[in-house]
């Protein structure tokens, strides 16, 4: 009895670790290139920071290089400082646009 349980118990763990996000489930920074379009404008195309919108807004704009996944899901959903939350971004595709501006 303790043996058919300690093996159900094995193939359980075992068929929940094939559920742990692999490659495969990956976030894609290709589609999140798309995305980054929305950003572009202020971010400029290399995340470097568009400085005539920031002056022009009275912001310094800061690169996006470095920022942690937090601070850009942050700024994306909520929005910081003058920036407004982005619509329509979340789950998969706010995932995908992470991925993407981590390659910046």
């Amino acid at each position: 009895m303790k043996s058919n349980f300690r093996n159900l118990i094995t193939a359980g763990l075992l068929g929940a670790a094939m559920l742990i996000p692999t490659g495969a489930w990956a976030a894609d920074a290709a589609a999140g290139k798309t995305l980054y379009s929305k950003c572009q404008s202020c971010h400029k195309a290399d995340g470097s920071g568009n400085a005539a919108i920031g002056k022009a807004m009275g912001v310094e704009m800061k690169p996006l290089k470095g920022a942690s996944e937090d601070a850009i899901k942050g700024a994306v959903t909520k929005g910081v400082g003058k920036m407004k939350p982005v619509a329509g971004i979340a789950g998969g595709d706010l995932d995908n646009l992470v991925a993407y501006i981590k390659t910046l």
